[in-house]
């Protein structure tokens, strides 16, 4: 049995990779590749068609890279693009990999749950759409009580000022992803989860994923005149600093987490009696210095959360065609039940004392 496939992917900051190809029981055959790259020199595009024809439909991505580096001469350039980018769009083509557009998704608003709950909904939302029972979403977190949530393997006593932790109140809950600590006030940060199959990164390095998966809110910050970048592997910058960070989770059922903060206007000085790697960067720097560090957002755009929650909903919906969402009782449930046999838990907390 033969099958005419065609493939597309979009290099983040560079060209498009187009692949046309024949699936025959499972080997590639007629492969075109094309785009509106640059190769020098020309005859190395029938070196890339070669390497890829022959090949077996089921390798994953790095194994197409890694056939088309070895057919390439070393003096080969290939601008705009390179051999992960046309494995990705072999892979698009085998429908292995996904894009954007592949894919129905759902929005959820900002919705006041305690910190908590909001970690428990990573595990379950993640769960949810590996197990195809909800679309691909993303959800904008809110939350009322001051927390701190520290990453899957951060250690408690190295991260956090016991002193301030009970001046201040402050509720601590363990996340399932990895990175740092994130300190929490109602509406002094930024937060949103995205839910995915890990088909929609298929291929990509773990560093490009992040880049990847943030595109659509570095266009929304680019709206509002915040020109941000991604600083390797997950912290997410403008020319005045860090604004943010990211972290990821990726489970056995196919599913990925892709998690951002974001600083709108947190209280330095609280921060730093709270947070022990808050007080070590900003140790060497006077409480005027450490405020322009965590309020970007406010400075930087003049505009209230609500205003910047809304163009980053508005853009998501706009590029990927999202529909508005809500989390339904059965999901509520189960994350309550996660917070009492899990995140709400001493020993869950306390893993790495």
């Amino acid at each position: 049995m033969v099958q005419t496939l065609h493939g597309e992917y979009k290099v983040h900051g560079g060209k498009l990779v187009v692949v046309d190809l024949d699936n025959h029981d499972g080997v590639l055959a007629n492969v075109s590749v094309s785009g509106d790259f640059f190769l020098e020199p020309d005859e190395a595009l029938v070196d890339i068609n070669h390497a890829l024809n022959g090949l077996d439909a089921r390798v994953p991505a790095a194994a197409i890279a890694d056939a088309i580096n070895e057919a390439l001469p070393p003096d080969v350039v290939l601008f705009g693009f390179s051999a992960q980018a046309v494995a990705i769009a072999v892979r698009r083509a085998l429908a292995m990999a996904t894009s954007w557009h592949d894919h129905d998704w759902d929005i959820i608003a900002p919705t006041i749950l305690p910190t908590a709950l909001n970690v428990a909904l990573d595990e379950v939302l993640t769960r949810e759409v590996g197990a195809g029972r909800r679309n691909p979403t993303l959800r904008f977190w809110d939350w009322n009580e001051p927390s701190v949530v520290i990453g899957s393997f951060q250690s408690v006593r190295n991260e956090l000022e016991q002193a301030g932790v009970e001046k201040y109140g402050i509720n601590v809950v363990r996340r399932i992803s990895g990175g740092g600590a994130m300190f929490m006030e109602a509406g002094n940060c930024i937060t949103y989860s995205l839910y995915l199959p890990q088909t929609l990164v298929d291929g990509l390095t773990f560093e490009d994923s992040y880049r990847f998966l943030d595109s659509w809110v570095m266009a929304a910050l680019e709206s509002i005149g915040v020109q941000a970048f991604y600083v390797p592997l997950n912290d997410i910058a403008t020319d005045q600093g860090k604004i943010g960070g990211a972290a990821q989770k990726r489970l056995s059922n196919g599913a990925m987490v892709h998690h951002v903060t974001m600083s709108y206007d947190i209280d330095a000085d609280k921060m730093v009696q709270i947070l022990r790697i808050g007080k070590e960067k900003l140790s060497d720097k006077g409480t005027r210095s450490a405020k322009k560090r965590v309020d970007p957002l406010r400075r930087q755009t003049g505009l209230s959360r609500a205003e910047i929650l809304a163009v980053m909903s508005e853009t998501f919906t706009q590029r990927y065609g999202a529909s508005p969402s809500v989390l339904s009782s059965d999901e509520l449930a189960a994350a309550a039940h996660l917070v009492e046999t899990k995140f709400g838990t001493d020993a869950w907390l306390n893993r790495i004392p």
